[in-house]
């Protein structure tokens, strides 16, 4: 079972205490969009550097979920009151860069504060989301994710499957197993079908979502998923459902109950949802396993890419407030911290050094599967096409996507045309986005 330790930063809490100064605290606003445990984890981080030093003050504020954090941020600096530090998710990275005069990027104020920091020490498949073209990072990555497979063991064992293939086309074979059985009434299910089964299958294929480096060479980025490989992939898809091999069930979380009940014997769901699994898998075993790839597509497989969001720093504060900004940076990225937010929260850790230290601790060791999706992410080079997706309206559209995914698993359209709408409504909202930013 995983064992979230007791946190050495509650016990720096507990322990450290305030020194006496002559002069009042640099007040920090920290708005973020963790909620419940995440975010006690959140005041829990910030308390621990308030009490490290006198200076400055880390004052976190939820501001309700991804959506509602950055429209908040958005409106609040309109207005000359946005806070210093701002949560945002990875599909806002191209609204927050468009946004020009708004944000402070990481690379300058560590370097013209003087502070603490290595890019190189950082995982590039993290932090290439957030970096420019010339490898400039424009926010800190805090909390980063990436899709991977939870496999029923006692589904499998019972249907005389050994082991979850590598690849698409020996899982198909592995489901049919399943499925004729009479082990589970499916074989596979998945979350977010846009990011895991287009944004995550193209990156993990080397193909483009999109054109012009997925959007990292330029606004004028169009999609491109209906004519890869990417179509054949959701053809498949499609007929699985014919047998039961795949089951459509939602576009969001939807599918997760799917595999928690055992109707399912294989859920595709980010890495995060590893504490969500525990804590619903008590009744069978279960195993994580890295995201298939199409032999027919490639021979080995690239990098997946990630979720989550990052940190950016808002323009028109203090140099006072900056540079806490910059010391608090340097603090939360530690080996320390960041082993203790991974082994917490089930998100990957942001740098090597935290990734190490979590080895040394043998958290993956007590905790089996826990660095599956760190392998899936560092054992090659990001690409190109693996890199990250960095589009305008972004949110927009992957709701787009998954509405005529939608449609094609509902049977209401065939697949390529399902795809061609996707990319013909996607295309339209770049283009709106290019026109606003041009």
């Amino acid at each position: 079972m995983i064992r979230f330790p007791t946190s050495a930063l509650a016990l720096g809490v507990a322990c450290a205490s305030l020194s006496l100064s002559s002069h009042a605290a640099t007040e920090i606003e920290w708005w973020h969009a963790m909620g419940g445990e995440l975010g006690n984890k959140v005041d829990e981080i910030a308390e621990a550097f308030n009490a490290s030093q006198s200076d400055y003050e880390i004052q976190p504020s939820f501001r309700g979920d991804y959506s509602e954090t950055m429209t908040s941020a958005i409106a609040a600096f309109r207005a000359g009151e946005a806070p210093a530090i701002v949560q945002i998710f990875e599909v806002g990275t191209a609204t927050m860069m468009a946004a020009e005069g708004a944000t402070y990027p990481v690379h300058e104020l560590m370097a013209d504060h003087g502070a603490d920091f290595d890019p190189d020490a950082y995982l590039p498949a993290v932090t290439g989301y957030y970096t420019s073209n010339d490898g400039d990072m424009l926010s800190l990555p805090f909390n980063s994710s990436t899709p991977v497979v939870y496999a029923n063991r006692d589904i499998l064992d019972a249907a005389g499957v050994e082991d979850v293939p590598d690849t698409w086309e020996a899982l198909g074979e592995a489901l049919s197993q399943v499925v004729d059985s009479g082990a589970a009434e499916c074989g596979m299910t998945t979350t977010w079908p846009s990011w895991i089964q287009l944004e995550n299958f193209s990156a993990r294929h080397d193909i483009p979502f999109a054109s012009h480096q997925n959007g990292f060479g330029g606004m004028n980025a169009r999609l491109q998923i209906n004519e890869t490989a990417a179509v054949d992939h959701i053809q498949r898809l499609n007929d699985w459902q014919e047998d039961d091999r795949f089951r459509y069930d939602g576009r969001f979380d939807e599918a997760a109950p799917a595999f928690y009940t055992g109707r399912c014997a294989l859920l595709m769901a980010s890495s995060a949802t590893l504490a969500g699994v525990r804590a619903n898998a008590e009744d069978f075993e279960f195993s994580v396993e890295r995201l298939p790839y199409s032999s027919e597509v490639i021979d080995e497989p690239q990098n997946s890419i990630i979720g989550g969001a990052s940190l950016w720093v808002t323009q028109g504060k203090s140099d006072e407030v900056y540079e806490g900004v910059a010391e608090f940076f340097s603090y939360l990225s530690s080996p320390e911290v960041q082993a203790d937010w991974h082994q917490f929260s089930g998100y990957l850790p942001i740098t090597e050094a935290a990734y190490e230290l979590s080895q040394e601790q043998n958290f993956y060791e007590d905790n089996p599967g826990t660095d599956v999706s760190i392998k899936q992410m560092t054992s090659v080079e990001p690409t190109e096409n693996s890199k990250g997706i960095r589009l305008g309206n972004m949110i927009q559209i992957r709701d787009v996507v998954e509405e005529e995914l939608e449609t094609i698993f509902n049977g209401n359209v065939d697949v390529q045309e399902g795809m061609d709408n996707a990319v013909e409504r996607s295309n339209d909202l770049l283009e709106r986005f290019q026109r606003s930013n041009s």
